[in-house]
């Protein structure tokens, strides 16, 4: 039975995660090397959903996958949870990687979806941005995963707030936080497994809201474009003067739509 109070609990896969409120279920995915901890700043803007929240295998408080880190296994981790949990179906919300673990999910279990909402994630980047995002994930592999975290911090934030705000300490302490070959693995599927995701033999059908940043170099207003183009009738939104990490930055910007994006629609939970 759901309750109003938050529950922390890990699942049988060693998969660590948190429910909490009553209402439409409405699942969030957090992004490479951070943890479910992304979301604190934005629960409250969901007091009147059913909210699991979860981190990814190797990630926050989850142990590593037993098998090779792909998209798919990422997708079979939340299936898997959501089962854990008696969720039927649910708004899934993902962030960076996470919107394209939710692809792929919704592409392989679309029975599960009530409708996505792709926050910051990458599509068809060109051969000379795949090349250099292939480049920083061997690097992870080589050097660790803190190799490329300060030129990261300054493509994720804009500069005044990389001064002043707090969210790059939490990436910092979230980063320290990932078993090691679970970040290498992760930051490879999040550099070559978006080659799976565009135009999908079986298009994804679900209602859909893509979301990114004005000056998010990593996941560009063009590749938000070009993800809600392979949905139909997916709505787009650009978030202004923001970059990757907006979502922390500036919480309200994108909670506003996602909660009218949510109330537009009811499902079964």
């Amino acid at each position: 039975m759901w309750r109003t109070r938050r529950v922390s609990e890990v699942a049988p896969d060693g998969t660590a995660f948190d429910l909490s409120g009553e209402g439409p279920a409405v699942v969030l995915i957090h992004g490479l090397g951070l943890s479910r901890r992304l979301w604190d700043s934005h629960l409250p803007a969901l007091t009147g959903c059913r909210v699991l929240r979860y981190d990814l295998y190797g990630h926050g408080e989850s142990i590593p996958a037993k098998e090779p880190l792909s998209l798919q296994v990422f997708a079979q981790q939340l299936a898997d949870l959501m089962d854990h949990v008696g969720m039927a179906q649910a708004h899934i919300a993902g962030f960076s990687i996470g919107g394209m673990i939710n692809r792929r999910f919704a592409l392989d279990f679309p029975n599960k979806i009530a409708s996505l909402v792709i926050m910051n994630s990458p599509h068809n980047r060109g051969a000379a941005a795949q090349d250099a995002v292939e480049a920083r994930a061997k690097a992870v592999r080589e050097q660790g995963a803190f190799a490329t975290f300060d030129a990261a911090l300054k493509r994720w934030f804009t500069p005044d707030y990389l001064v002043t705000g707090e969210g790059p300490r939490h990436v910092r302490d979230w980063r320290g936080q990932v078993d090691a070959e679970s970040y290498a693995q992760t930051a490879w599927v999040l550099a070559n497994g978006v080659r799976e995701l565009i135009g999908p033999k079986l298009p994804i059908t679900a209602p859909a809201l893509v979301m990114t940043c004005e000056n998010d170099s990593g996941s560009t207003p063009q590749m938000a474009r070009d993800i809600a183009a392979e949905i139909a009738g997916a709505q787009t939104i650009i978030l202004p003067r923001l970059q990757h990490l907006g979502l922390m930055e500036d919480p309200a910007a994108f909670m506003a739509p996602l909660c009218a994006f949510l109330a537009q629609r009811s499902h079964p939970t």
